[in-house]
Order: C-alpha cells, then sequence, then structure tokens
C-alpha cells in the first residue's frame, strides 16, 4: 500500500476461488476528498464529505461481488437484478473503518448491468443497502439504474420474486381430473342417498311401532278394570265381586 500514489484507481487480485469478484482500492488525502469529492468506480462521493472518525489519509475500496452475489447476501422475497457492489473507507494508518459524514447531498450509486427485468418490473424495482452492521434499507431508484446512498456498504437493485405458478395440465390430463371430479360427486351422491334411506325406515320402524302401542292403550281402556287387594304384605289384582243368586233345580220340596 505504501507504494500506491494518492488519487490512482488500482486493481486487486484475487485468488482463484474469488473469481467473478472484482475489487479495486483508491488513496486519497482527506482534504482532497472534501475540495473535489470522488468519482471512481462505481461510486460518486460528492465534494464536501469528511470521513468520521477523522483521518487524513483514506483508502477506499470498491467491490463487485458479480456471479457470487447471491452466495454472500440475499434479500427474502425478493431476487437480485444487478451485481452487489460495494463501498467500504479504511484510516490508512490504522486500518480502522471510517465512515463518512454526510449532510446534504447523498452519494450516487450507479449500477453496471440490469438483467432478467421486462417493461412490467421496471416500477416494482427496489434499491437494497446492506449496511456494514448487517441492517437492509430499501429506497426507490431516482434515475435508470442509479440509486442514491447516505452511508457506505453494498448496494444492488432487486425485484419482487414471482411466484412458481402451477403446471398447466395437458388434455388429457384435464379429462382424467374432469372424470375423478365426477366419480367423487357420483360417490357422494350414493353415501348421501344411502344415509337418507336408512334415516327414513328408522322413521318408519318408530311410527308403526307407536301406532301400536297406541292402539293396545286403547284396547286396554275400554276392557274392564281389575281392582286391587291386600294379602299380607303384597298387593294383588282382584275382580269385582258379584254374587250368585241360588237357583232352586227342583220346585219339589219334601
Amino acid at each position: 500500500m505504501r507504494r500506491m500514489r494518492t488519487g490512482i484507481l488500482y486493481n486487486i487480485s484475487l485468488p482463484a476461488n474469488y473469481s467473478g469478484i472484482q475489487v479495486s482500492v483508491v488513496r486519497l488525502r482527506t482534504a482532497r476528498l472534501w475540495l473535489r469529492g470522488a468519482n471512481f468506480s462505481f461510486f460518486d462521493i460528492p465534494p464536501r464529505r469528511l470521513p468520521h472518525p477523522f483521518s487524513r489519509r483514506l483508502l477506499i475500496v470498491y467491490q463487485n461481488l458479480g456471479n457470487l452475489s447471491g452466495f454472500y447476501y440475499s434479500v427474502p422475497n425478493h431476487t437480485f437484478v444487478t451485481p452487489v457492489i460495494g463501498l467500504l473507507a479504511y484510516d490508512t494508518n490504522t486500518s480502522r473503518m471510517v465512515k463518512f459524514n454526510i449532510t446534504r447531498d447523498p452519494i450516487l450509486v450507479h449500477f453496471p448491468l440490469v438483467s432478467g427485468v421486462g417493461d412490467t418490473n421496471i416500477t416494482a424495482m427496489k434499491c437494497v443497502r446492506f449496511g456494514t452492521n448487517g441492517e437492509v434499507e430499501f429506497s426507490n431508484l431516482t434515475v435508470a439504474n442509479k440509486c442514491i446512498a447516505r452511508g457506505q456498504g453494498h448496494f444492488s437493485i432487486v425485484i419482487p420474486s414471482q411466484p412458481l405458478q402451477p403446471p398447466v395440465p395437458s388434455p388429457s390430463n384435464k379429462s382424467k381430473v374432469r372424470d375423478w371430479k365426477w366419480w367423487v360427486i357420483g360417490f357422494g351422491v350414493g353415501i348421501g342417498g344411502l344415509i337418507l334411506l336408512v334415516m327414513t325406515v328408522i322413521l318408519l320402524y318408530k311410527l308403526i311401532r307407536k301406532k301400536r302401542i297406541a292402539k293396545m292403550e286403547r284396547q286396554s281402556e275400554k276392557s274392564e278394570v281389575l281392582g286391587t287387594t291386600w294379602v299380607g304384605p303384597s298387593r294383588m289384582p282382584s275382580a269385582t265381586g258379584i254374587r250368585t243368586q241360588p237357583v232352586i233345580e227342583n220346585s219339589y220340596v219334601p
């Protein structure tokens, strides 16, 4: 880093397992950043910006995660339509991360590529920022492929994920589905008819039985009512006593 010239953007070579990721760095004096700002890579930092905590010299790191964007970051129910690009700043003396003190004009982020977006999805696109502390922030696009940022971190453009559509059944499958539906309907109607028949038989049986009991009660009311008498400790039925008048079989009296 000591051999780097101030104000020159340098590309950093990465190991093979990070192929697809691009990293570049630039070394700046804070005084120059204050007077001119910084317009490197995908970020436009306006003038009148100071690092916090304050540092006289800065090392600004630019990242493009490329096709590994989804490996490092994800947004639930959303899909990336641009690579995730990053902006980080460090104190060159202590290697401590610093933040930009942004009070007025924000940082402008312009993305290199927007893929897989139709005209119907342009209005649904959102800027997303992944902060250094893990926070996720959404905002609207300012112009095509451009977002604004009020802090450093990693940035991308996303759209809501489309729900999976069920497969359209083929004509043969449609006929099978239709036959299956009719079979289910017929089975249900048959079961319902059987239940109705059983209930009808039960109701008829109860009605006939009730009529028979009523008829027997009416007949018993018409018959002679037996009296009751006590024989010891038991109560027993007894008929009404009718004295039979004696009849002389022969009128001859000796």
